[in-house]
């Protein structure tokens, strides 16, 4: 089956929010690497504000999926624009995990609605991390505790 992993784009703070993303869902990045290590073009070097920057990194959080990111290649003239187009929706597995989640990602963040039982029977959650990304968090009850 095909598994879709989400792929975020930041302006010079990647390493930095993965870092922060690692510390709350554990596990080992699959791979990290600057744009100083990318191959260029015969006679072209990366440029300098650019060499540190995080050309792509993936943190798996489970085993059908990975958050990817990179930063913005901006010597390419490509800028980030953040937008309130997407989440990430995380749907944990009881609701103490749920509580656990949203309260890591949430710290130094703005808080859209609290964890509490919607209506649809869910226990759900949304906020917007210090990093500008907007998560959702949900436990299914019927799931069981």
């Amino acid at each position: 089956m095909v598994t879709v992993n989400t792929y975020i784009t930041y302006n010079g703070n990647c390493e930095e929010a993965f870092l922060f993303y690692k510390s709350v869902f554990g596990g080992e990045f699959s791979y990290f690497g600057r744009f100083k290590e990318m191959p260029m073009s015969e006679g072209k070097t990366c440029p300098p504000g650019d060499a540190e920057k995080i050309m792509h990194v993936s943190l798996p959080i489970s085993d059908e999926t990975a958050i990817m990111g990179s930063d913005s290649f901006e010597s390419f003239e490509a800028k980030t624009i953040y937008g309130n187009n997407f989440s990430l929706s995380i749907n944990a597995e009881s609701k103490d995990e749920a509580d656990k989640v949203f309260q890591a990602l949430s710290a130094g963040g703005k808080v859209i609605m609290p964890m509490e039982d919607a209506f649809w029977g869910g226990y759900f959650g949304t906020f917007t991390d210090k990093f500008g990304v907007n998560w959702m968090i949900n436990f299914e009850k019927n799931q069981g505790e």
